[in-house]
């Protein structure tokens, strides 16, 4: 059939990744440095994805394509968040469609036996505040010879060890690319950089598609900052695991 689709230019694109959590059917992904449609019958073709595009290398064209998929849309997106290409775990009951971000999830919780039998007596390892990256000062001095930990807001809910294996030691700022403006992130952290003295960085991202904003936003925000500093990054799986 003849419909509305998007159409990206790979002579334009420059990989930046804007455009992937824009789409909230999970229908572009980055493949050896360029933007991609997955597949036809999973893009609307409302281009939702084009206002995010700093290259103008994406639009809404008409051509032969495979009729837009709801049921596709729906197994593609459980896919992406099992990572294993597929679909995602029995202990992981979804909703139908929708960005994987915010799709309604029930989460299995681990035996009795595997919790912590005292979490009570585990001290906080925060040494600062405010930790919203919309609140932080950009020259407080925390964050002077500092090791920076930028979080997603959720990491710490899923990952039950976010005190001990990442956050002692360390200045941090918590965001939400989805919810929040990533470019007022980028400018935020650009400023941060030029202003503090950070010794590395390191971000914990979600496993979700449209958490890899806060990822793309505090890679330029170093870059521009003109400084050589140590980046890591980290994903946490919905299930609390480290996935890389």
């Amino acid at each position: 059939m003849i419909r509305k689709i998007v159409q990206i230019d790979e002579e334009k694109c420059n990989g930046c990744g804007e455009c992937v959590p824009a789409c909230a059917e999970g229908a572009i992904r980055i493949v050896n440095g360029k933007a991609v449609l997955s597949a036809d019958n999973l893009c609307d073709g409302l281009g939702a994805c084009l206002g995010e595009c700093p290259q103008d290398a994406i639009h809404i064209i008409e051509r032969e394509a495979d009729e837009f998929n709801e049921e596709a849309v729906s197994h593609h997106l459980a896919e992406s968040l099992s990572g294993t290409g597929k679909p995602a775990p029995a202990n992981l009951h979804s909703s139908h469609g929708g960005c994987p971000g915010s799709r309604a999830m029930t989460l299995a919780p681990p035996p009795a036996a595997a919790a912590p039998e005292d979490t009570a007596s585990q001290p906080s390892q925060l040494g600062q505040w405010p930790v919203q990256l919309h609140l932080v000062p950009t020259s407080a001095p925390y964050f002077q010879n500092a090791d920076l930990l930028i979080a997603a807001d959720c990491v710490p809910f899923a990952y039950a060890g976010f005190h001990r294996d990442f956050l002692a030691g360390k200045a941090l700022v918590i965001g939400c690319p989805k919810l929040d403006d990533n470019n007022f992130y980028e400018e935020k952290l650009s400023e941060l950089f030029r202003l503090s003295t950070i010794r590395s960085v390191t971000v914990l991202r979600m496993e979700v598609p449209c958490c890899g904003g806060i990822v793309m936003a505090a890679r330029r925000a170093v870059a521009a900052s003109g400084k050589n500093i140590p980046f890591n990054e980290v994903t946490i799986g919905i299930n609390g695991e480290v996935k890389r």
